[in-house]
């Protein structure tokens, strides 16, 4: 074999490798340069993002909310006027607070109105003389009711209505003796429950009506003549503001036809409803002129009768020394 020939296949490999080494020396100083090029632009962002990341932290712990402090310790200003919206009534409270003022308002009224009596004997209970009072509730509006229909001077009407009509012979299907009597004596006073039950009590509260009387109090004679005699068909709401009295004039039918259940077949109809109906309600117009007047008479004869017999029974006194 040729000696050249053998030189040159020895020394190609090495040649080779010397070529590979140099070609790969050169490809790292690209990679050395392109590290220390990231090097050089990541570690500012690092230091930006390690001071924004320390501010955010700065601001959420000042967003948190103060440490409670001790009882002996004294509140900040700051503390002080945060709290200050929780000390302030709440607007619903205040609404219950003045409801809960008019209803013991109303209460205080009805105590008065139980010990109204016309002559210390016909109850006057359904008088009021204060325009603005408060309207009753539900259940004052009962009491009222019950107070006025369980009166003994209710019973006592009822008894004088029952000899009235004994003597007339009124509705004849009763017949006479005590049997008639009490027959008589229990159609009265059911009308009047009945006529007090719905035109005071059930009416008045789903129609939200106030059954009392307001008196006038004040005008000519005349406009408070009228007054009285509207009360029947006009009323005061619960509202404060004035209307047909839906109540009254609704409760006296009703009871009028209820009263077909126990009066006698011969009277019972379409007549015997509205002539009860239209006897209560012109009954109420009359009374309410007595309601509307009486304090006006009490205070004219009554009292002044009254302070000139205490005048005459005073002690006889010395004569003055001159």
């Amino acid at each position: 074999m040729d000696r050249g020939v053998c030189c040159a296949s020895k020394c190609k490999p090495q040649n080779l490798d010397e070529n590979l080494t140099r070609k790969m020396y050169f490809l790292m100083i690209p990679r050395r340069i392109a590290l220390a090029i990231s090097v050089f632009v990541l570690l500012p962002s690092a230091t930006v993002l390690r001071a924004q990341t320390e501010h955010i932290s700065s601001v959420s712990q000042n967003d948190m909310p103060d440490a409670p402090s001790f009882s002996g310790q004294q509140e900040s200003p700051a503390s002080s006027s945060s709290t200050a919206p929780a000390a302030a009534t709440p607007p619903a409270t205040t609404q219950k607070t003045q409801s809960q003022q008019q209803h013991d308002q109303a209460a205080e009224d009805l105590k008065k109105e139980e010990k109204q009596r016309i002559l210390g004997v016909m109850p006057d209970f359904n008088m009021i003389d204060n325009a603005d009072a408060p309207p009753l509730s539900p259940k004052q509006k009962f009491h009222l009711m019950w107070k006025s229909s369980t009166d003994p001077f209710i019973f006592l009407t009822a008894s004088i209505n029952a000899g009235i009509g004994q003597a007339k012979d009124s509705n004849p299907g009763y017949g006479q003796g005590a049997q008639g009597y009490f027959k008589r004596f229990g159609a009265s006073y059911t009308d009047t429950f009945s006529g007090n039950f719905w035109g005071n009590a059930v009416l008045p509260i789903v129609l939200h009506e106030d059954p009392r009387y307001f008196r006038k109090g004040t005008g000519s004679v005349g406009s408070r003549m009228l007054h009285a005699a509207l009360s029947t068909v006009w009323c005061r709401r619960d509202d404060g503001t004035w209307g047909p009295n839906y109540a009254n004039v609704s409760g006296n039918i009703i009871a009028g036809a209820i009263s077909n259940a126990y009066y006698p077949a011969e009277d019972r109809g379409a007549g015997l409803v509205f002539t009860n109906a239209l006897t209560v309600t012109g009954e109420g117009a009359i009374g309410a002129q007595l309601i509307e007047f009486w304090p006006d008479i009490s205070r004219r004869f009554l009292h002044k009768r009254s302070h000139q017999t205490g005048v005459q029974n005073l002690p006889a006194t010395s004569s003055p020394q001159n």
